[in-house]
């Protein structure tokens, strides 16, 4: 039977790049780095940006899981 609770969690920020006031994320990093995580077993719980203003962010914050062994 499966111990409820027994996650590890894992949170990375994914730089923006651009302008003074912040700028786009690199999608393909994004994605190449969210694949490899996968592949090790983590899951995807959530991800928000930090806005910087005028639709412009300083960073992604993902935040995974997975089942402790």
């Amino acid at each position: 039977m499966e111990k409820a609770g027994l996650w590890d969690y894992r949170t990375l920020k994914f730089p923006a790049r651009g302008g003074f006031l912040g700028g786009n994320v690199d999608e393909s990093v994004l994605n190449t780095r969210m694949n490899e995580l996968g592949e090790q077993g983590w899951e995807l719980v959530t991800a928000f940006a930090t806005h910087q203003g005028y639709g412009s962010s300083r960073d992604i914050v993902a935040i995974f899981k997975r089942q402790r062994k």
